[in-house]
């Protein structure tokens, strides 16, 4: 009997260390022996969700955290990726007034998305994702450190702002444009969890198009929903239309990332 039971015990300890997948994508549940396994021989991509909390309309204020986040889980396994805690604070900007916004100045910003990107590096992860939920100021920061991160330590970087790549998708499923917390972000955010869409509260009011270039600009912006075409994007709550756009934008962002890794690893970077 305790020849068998010494025997089992090699097969389950035998099948942990020969496991195919870890048994959590996410970093912040994973064992650290379990890492190891996995980091980097069998996996040497990371996803980093990253975003901000400001006003979004009639959906949560953390939806530019909610969105990267739910996106990453979605496609984490199809990308054999790990997915590191979301960075839930960022450069908010013109809607830094509103309640429940929080603004991270560039100066403390950029040396912070600094080090976790040399984390992730140390951790012996090769190619590094930075899937963004928020845009303005934030984006140029993130695009120049992780191009810094890049040429320093030998590492290959990504930054991705999910809904500006995936503008086409948005025009495919709804026949227009959209915008901040505008018919698009709101779809994705109900796709995840209805519950966090509060129609009853909706007011077309509380849309406003974004000024062209050179035109006019105010802050705090005058509304929490901003519109990337006048008259368009207006949120429309439509259930069927919400998981089709969850599920192509999911799929776009999938492929850029997949064909990104193969040309690098064509070229021998």
């Amino acid at each position: 009997m305790k020849s068998f039971i010494a025997l089992l015990g090699f097969f389950i300890l035998s099948s942990n260390l020969f496991a195919q997948s870890p048994s959590t994508c996410e970093m912040d549940r994973i064992n650290w022996m379990e890492f190891a396994e996995f980091v980097p021989m069998k996996i040497n991509t990371v996803i980093l969700p990253t975003g901000t909390l400001e006003p979004h309309g009639v959906v949560n204020n953390g939806a530019d955290n909610t969105a990267p986040f739910a996106m990453a889980k979605a496609i984490a396994n199809e990308l054999n990726a790990l997915i590191a805690p979301t960075l839930n604070y960022g450069i908010t900007g013109s809607m830094a007034a509103y309640p429940g916004a929080f603004q991270i100045s560039e100066e403390a910003y950029a040396p912070f998305i600094r080090d976790i990107l040399k984390g992730l590096a140390k951790n012996k992860f090769k190619n590094i994702i930075i899937l963004n939920g928020h845009g303005g100021g934030q984006t140029a920061v993130l695009q120049k450190v992780a191009a810094d991160i890049a040429n320093e330590l030998g590492v290959r970087t990504l930054v991705i702002n999910w809904w500006s790549y995936a503008s086409d998708v948005t025009l495919e499923v709804f026949k227009e444009d959209g915008g901040h917390a505008g018919l698009n972000e709101t779809a994705y955010i109900q796709a995840i969890d209805p519950t966090l869409v509060h129609k009853d509260r909706y007011n077309p009011d509380q849309a406003t198009a974004y000024p062209k270039t050179g035109t006019w600009s105010a802050v705090p912006f005058p509304s929490s929903i901003g519109l990337y075409q006048e008259g368009q994007g207006y949120p429309n709550f439509d259930e069927k239309q919400a998981k089709e756009y969850f599920q192509k934008v999911n799929a776009k962002v999938a492929g850029l990332i997949k064909e990104t890794i193969r040309k690098w690893d064509l070229a021998g970077l």
